[in-house]
């Protein structure tokens, strides 16, 4: 059977680009290997998604997906091997299939980068976050601990102060590593602390949410102990590109490279979301780049 679009992903990026290309007449097979959502089914609460004050990530998930049953798009689980550029035609493997397709879009996500420390896991979403603009205001008048040097936690961290009593940095060298326009920034905001040589060890709570985090100073090798609401860490983002990295899409971190209208180099495959080489990875960022390239592969069959 020959798809329109083979979309890998349904996270809102890839729900959306479902949508536009269903609405359309195309074809559509939406391949995920978890419920529709993604990360979003990880998220608590939201409250930057516009029409909602406030929305559970997995309520905001089946909403997303409940027309794209009434408009017929395909929904298989699968988790996406490799694909295959044929020119006019594209091949995407799975596991056990091997599905054929005009048009791809990759809507794969990033996955942060965790630090495997004691009470990561057991604490995400509830004290532990990877998203300031997500979780920020959760943590008014709180303790709020930012582990992390680059550009983005340093970033983040500045954001936090809106929201937080007192924002600490906690960065394993002695100096940061951000642009150093942002780091004057940074030294100038009176809520903003700084603890060098340190890596976090642990972090503890009364089993519902944050209320301290072991630090270690790497220079003395001494434990310290500090009481802290809000954990949020910032040690790089994971593209998850591996299916297609033979192609030649990505850069040498493996973020995929498009245009402006969610074209790779190759006719025919389209990034959105943040797989995407971007600066702001939304759920409303990913939504927009959908919708673009539903309309963009429309263009593209039509014109084949």
């Amino acid at each position: 059977m020959m798809y329109d679009m083979i979309i890998i992903g349904a996270g809102p990026g890839g729900m959306t680009a479902a949508l536009y290309a269903a609405r359309s007449n195309m074809k559509v097979l939406l391949l995920e290997q978890g419920a529709p959502g993604g990360q979003m089914n990880n998220t608590a609460e939201i409250e930057n998604y516009p029409g909602y004050s406030q929305i559970m990530g997995p309520e905001l998930s089946m909403k997303m997906y409940e027309p794209l049953e009434n408009l017929g798009v395909e929904n298989t689980y699968g988790i996406v091997q490799s694909v295959e550029d044929l020119g006019d035609m594209k091949r995407v493997f799975t596991e056990d299939a091997v599905y054929e397709t005009k048009t791809i879009v990759i809507a794969t996500g990033a996955r942060y980068r965790k630090l495997g420390v004691v009470g990561e896991e057991e604490y995400g979403a509830r004290g532990v976050s990877y998203c300031a603009v997500c979780d920020g205001a959760f943590f008014r008048d709180k303790e709020i601990l930012v582990i992390g040097g680059g550009d983005s936690a340093v970033e983040e961290a500045m954001f936090l102060t809106r929201f937080g009593r007192e924002v600490t940095i906690v960065h394993r060298r002695d100096e940061l590593r951000a642009q150093k326009i942002i780091q004057e920034r940074a030294f100038k905001d009176p809520k903003l602390h700084f603890i060098w040589d340190t890596v976090l060890e642990e972090i503890s709570g009364d089993g519902r949410k944050v209320q301290s985090v072991k630090l270690r100073n790497l220079k003395t090798g001494e434990i310290s102990e500090k009481e802290v609401q809000g954990v949020f860490i910032y040690v790089g983002l994971i593209p998850q590109s591996g299916c297609v990295s033979q192609l030649g899409i990505t850069d040498a971190e493996g973020w995929i490279m498009t245009d402006a209208q969610m074209h790779t180099i190759i006719p025919g495959i389209f990034a959105i979301g943040d797989v995407r080489q971007k600066n702001l990875r939304q759920i409303t960022t990913a939504v927009g780049d959908g919708a673009t390239a539903a309309s963009e592969a429309y263009k593209y069959i039509t014109e084949l």
